[in-house]
């Protein structure tokens, strides 16, 4: 039965085979593509300064809003995706949010300004409240948890709000305690009632279209690091081995990403709050390597007020997070105890290339290559030939 062109929000068949990620879906990511963006110019600009600890800080925060707003939509979208006019119209009114937190990006990273970027994040949310409480209003099976996720998300907002009355000293201590709150929110109440019915294919690739879309700005950095050495033709051989290196990694890391199937990590509570929640390290982590390679862009001209070392780490530490944290998320269970001791010696010693800055560059690229390299040799017989895209299923 539909009322006036819409659907009864009941919830989807977890079951459902050849669930794929729906056009509004992909319309939805694409604005996501400019918050991240931004959040990754920012972050090399600030980086650039020599305020790394600022930059970094700043960086958390703000990618930390993307993505929570990003995960909140994904995880109601795989339960409760209608489709009907009015799912699309409180979906594009959370796309206007992230443009507005988008465009609070440089104020927040940059003056401590947290009034456009909280505007936008509260509108996001707020728009996700109504889904909510429409599913509560359609499913009597899921009414209590869609009514708990309701008030819980509307608290911690009217909380978000209040902070901008703090003094301008005090809001960012306020901060970490509110992000508290928002990933209490879905544990207090899937824990209290029965859980909401996830769809673990339609996730696994939602969560695989957002790693590409951070690891696209990575190319977006190599790209401008050849057109900067066309530019700067002095520079023209460290600026195309920059280009070459950053090219390696990124592709290095979506190889190591997408080297195994991850819908099964997925089973429970538990297990997809750790996968949830434990991508934020994945893809912040992917964000900021452009930073790194644009600042190491600058550097190569002089541009920065950065010692070498520190030039080193803008790279290798966010690619050293990226593959021990999508190591220990959902490649480390399907490796012998060889190659995972392996893959944990080479990310450190991406870590330790810190230490040769000359080499540090091509030095992680190499290491990179390796995981690749392990990860595949470690593949069981035949494996290759069954992996099929996530959407298929």
């Amino acid at each position: 039965m539909t009322t006036i062109g819409l659907r009864r929000m009941v919830p989807r068949d977890p079951t459902q085979r050849h669930r794929a990620a729906s056009p509004l879906e992909l319309l939805f990511d694409l604005v996501f593509v400019v918050a991240v963006g931004l959040a990754a110019t920012n972050l090399h600009e600030i980086e650039a300064e020599g305020e790394v600890t600022s930059a970094v800080l700043s960086y958390g925060l703000v990618f930390f809003s993307i993505w929570w707003a990003w995960m909140n939509f994904t995880w109601f979208a795989t339960s409760f995706d209608t489709d009907d006019w009015l799912y699309r119209v409180t979906t594009v009114v959370q796309m206007a949010g992230v443009l507005v937190l988008a465009a609070g990006v440089h104020a927040v990273m940059v003056d401590g300004d947290f009034t456009v970027g909280i505007t936008g994040y509260v509108i996001m949310r707020l728009a996700l409240v109504a889904q909510w409480t429409r599913a509560a209003i359609s499913s009597t099976r899921f009414r209590p948890s869609a009514i708990r996720y309701a008030v819980g998300v509307t608290a911690v907002q009217v909380l978000w709000v209040a902070s901008l009355a703090l003094p301008h000293d005090v809001r960012p201590f306020a901060a970490p305690v509110l992000i508290l709150g928002e990933l209490l929110v879905p544990v207090w109440v899937e824990s209290r009632s029965e859980t909401t019915p996830w769809h673990t294919h339609h996730l696994a690739e939602r969560y695989s279209l957002f790693t590409l879309i951070v690891l696209g700005e990575g190319l977006l950095a190599s790209a401008n690091a050849v057109i900067d050495a066309l530019e700067h033709t002095e520079h023209l051989g460290s600026l195309l081995t920059l280009a070459a290196c950053g090219l390696v990694i990124t592709v290095g890391m979506w190889w190591i990403y997408f080297s195994r199937e991850q819908h099964d990590h997925i089973r429970d509570l538990r297990s997809a709050l750790v996968f949830g929640y434990g991508h934020y390290l994945v893809f912040a982590a992917a964000g900021a390597l452009p930073a790194g390679i644009e600042v190491a862009v600058l550097a190569d001209d002089g541009r920065v007020h950065l010692g070498s070392a520190a030039v080193a780490a803008t790279v290798a530490v966010p690619v050293a997070s990226f593959v021990l944290a999508i190591w220990a998320l959902a490649i480390r269970p399907s490796l012998p105890r060889g190659a995972n001791t392996a893959v944990v010696v080479l990310s450190v010693a991406v870590l330790a290339s810190i230490a040769v800055p000359a080499v540090s560059l091509p030095g992680t690229a190499l290491l990179v290559v390796a995981v690749v390299v392990t990860l595949e040799v470690a593949s069981p017989r035949g494996a290759r030939a069954q992996r099929v895209p996530v959407a298929a299923h």
